[in-house]
């Protein structure tokens, strides 16, 4: 298990317990009560921690190393009934968007998300959750399917941006992002959006246009990256702290900005705390979402996600 600075007093009373229950089982020394203490003070030492989290301690957690990524989700969602597909039918199969079919219950679905990787060797493979163009074009020929056979999209969205690389720029990554956004917005089936860590930049944006936008509580949502928006003004990251803050790029943020319509709670500890409990909870919040929108005809559909767009923001004449 691995801690976040934050999280050290946490590890400390965990320690104590282990070796409380240890030297309980290695002596005939009643050492009970002291464990009960020690449980009753870790459970409210985590109660007091994570219900006054600042907005850089969430940051830190939708990065949380044990946090489940997108392919953990579909495979606990789907199970094997999750199908991948792959390629853009132009350049080639990019590692860091992945897509494909699914079902919850008898319920088909289109699921596409960032995907980052586990350790050094998968996070090169997974180019760190970074998209170039054709994962971006990827995601726009699965949803055309999806159109095409009257099928639900979920998009799943877990990325520190688009790749920003010379590569990426000269195939066209500006482009491809604003074309995904312009197609989005006029697909013609439900699109349920869903922010399970990292949500940064246009990266973001090219498969986040949706009826539907839930977040995970410990999850952000935003234009830029504390740390480079602290590199831009400050000219340095040192004041990452600052930058979280004013940035607002909180699940509750969001929700009181209306960039979002709903907030997925989370285990106490963040996702990773309690995978299946999470898993379950996605999993019924995607069920409900796709039972609010079911019965919308396509031109509904398109007008309920222009007119959300639309609204947000404030315009002075």
């Amino acid at each position: 298990m691995e801690y976040l600075d934050f999280e050290l007093p946490i590890k400390e009373l965990e320690e104590q317990l282990d070796k409380c229950v240890i030297i309980g089982a290695e002596s005939n020394v009643d050492v009970s009560q002291t464990c009960k203490q020690i449980e009753k003070k870790l459970a409210q030492t985590k109660k007091d921690i994570y219900k006054n989290l600042t907005a850089w301690q969430r940051v830190q957690l939708s990065r949380h190393p044990n946090r489940p990524y997108t392919l953990d989700y579909i495979n606990a969602i789907c199970g094997d009934t999750f199908l991948e597909l792959h390629g853009d039918r132009n350049v080639k199969d990019d590692k860091a968007m992945i897509g494909g079919l699914g079902k919850i219950g008898d319920q088909s679905y289109m699921f596409i998300g960032q995907q980052k990787g586990y350790n050094t060797k998968t996070r090169q493979y997974r180019n760190f959750g970074m998209a170039n163009p054709e994962g971006y074009r990827k995601a726009l020929r699965l949803m055309k399917s999806a159109e095409k056979f009257n099928v639900p999209v979920v998009t799943i969205i877990d990325t520190p941006g688009a790749y920003p690389g010379l590569e990426a720029e000269e195939r066209g990554q500006g482009e491809a992002i604003a074309r995904n956004i312009l197609e989005m917005t006029r697909l013609k089936v439900p699109i349920i959006v869903l922010i399970i860590g990292e949500g940064a930049s246009g990266g973001a944006l090219g498969i986040g246009v949706g009826n539907k936008v839930m977040m995970l509580e410990n999850a952000w949502y935003s234009v830029i990256s504390p740390e480079n928006c602290s590199s831009i003004l400050w000219r340095s990251w040192e004041q990452k702290e600052i930058a979280a803050e004013a940035l607002k790029l909180t699940a509750k943020d969001s929700l009181k900005l209306k960039v979002i319509d709903s907030i997925i709670k989370e285990p106490l500890g963040g996702a990773h705390a309690n995978r299946e409990e999470t898993f379950k909870t996605v999993r019924e919040a995607i069920a409900s979402s796709f039972n609010d929108l079911k019965n919308l005809s396509p031109e509904e559909l398109v007008n309920d996600r222009m007119k959300k767009y639309s609204e947000m923001g404030v315009f002075k004449g």
